[in-house]
């Protein structure tokens, strides 16, 4: 006969999991699900900061296929992963083969890596402006060479390609990191065994660490390729908030966010918008994690 004291701790028991878990869910709730909710249902109407406004269907997705600058965007956007993923896929592993050695000093070359990763986006953006401006110090340097002042800041083209620096600058030291622990677990006895088979250190890089790292690899391209398409902080910092010449630099998530502040920003439009971005920053993970499922095949 069970005693009064257990059936009861046993009545309680099923409960008790969603009393722990309840604070997370009310945080995940309030702050993650019901603003994506809202999104949602926000893109399907013409509402403004002060109007509520009223369903206009899919009115604002066919707006987004003339706008010139919803496109330009898009191109700037799709731009920034093509040229900032494959760098931030391949260079901090290489990072990470350099410092993963134990010799005298290499964690201050660790730490040294890390440092702007921890460091705020606004001071680094502060600090490039400053190295990149017409009057700053890299043309200052060039001008001593006979080179002449390089538009980084002014120009449509190097602007975008400064803002891309940047983020790989910035996230070399994080990727490090997620491969240094990847590459904890890679073997010695297979490095040992393929330097007596006479291979060198490209070939045991590229027959033993890339495939014993390649999931790794899959995962930093997916987080780098939806980061770089929802760029924001690094070519608002350079660009300004015009987004460059004419707003030639713009993103999508700048565009979103001129669009939809203010007293009159367009909430339903820029809504619509960041649905678009939603839907492809998924579209590149899925298409990310595939093409990692088919090397891995």
């Amino acid at each position: 006969m069970a005693l009064p004291g257990i059936s009861r701790v046993r009545r309680q028991l099923p409960v008790s999991p969603w009393l722990f878990a309840a604070p997370g869910l009310l945080v995940i709730s309030a702050f993650v699900l019901y603003p994506f909710v809202s999104t949602v249902v926000n893109s399907f109407t013409d509402r403004r900061t002060l109007i509520p406004g009223k369903f206009v269907g899919l009115a604002n997705f066919r707006e987004l296929l003339h706008d010139d600058m919803f496109w330009i965007g898009l191109r700037n956007s799709t731009l920034y992963v093509v040229g900032v993923v494959p760098l931030l896929v391949v260079l901090p592993l290489l990072l990470a083969l350099l410092v993963q050695k134990n010799i005298p000093g290499i964690t201050f070359f660790r730490s040294a890596f890390y440092t702007p990763v921890v460091a705020s986006i606004v001071v680094v953006g502060l600090i490039w402006v400053w190295l990149l401006d017409d009057r700053g110090l890299v043309n200052a340097l060039l001008e001593t060479v006979g080179a002449g002042p390089v538009g980084f800041l002014s120009d449509q083209w190097l602007l975008l390609l400064s803002a891309m620096a940047v983020t790989v600058w910035k996230g070399l030291g994080y990727y490090m990191i997620i491969y240094l622990a990847a590459l904890g677990n890679v073997p010695r006895e297979l490095h040992e065994a393929a330097a007596v088979d006479g291979a060198g250190a490209v070939r045991r890089f590229l027959t033993v660490t890339v495939p014993a790292v390649r999931s790794t690899m899959v995962l930093v391209g997916a987080l780098s390729s939806v980061a770089a398409f929802k760029v924001f902080s690094e070519v608002y910092l350079l660009a300004g908030p015009s987004g460059g010449p004419a707003g030639e630099d713009t993103t999508l998530v700048m565009l979103v966010q001129r669009t939809g502040t203010g007293l009159t920003g367009r909430v339903g439009y820029a809504s619509a918008i960041s649905v678009v971005v939603f839907a492809v920053t998924v579209a590149l993970m899925l298409l990310v994690l595939r093409a990692g499922r088919k090397e891995d095949s």
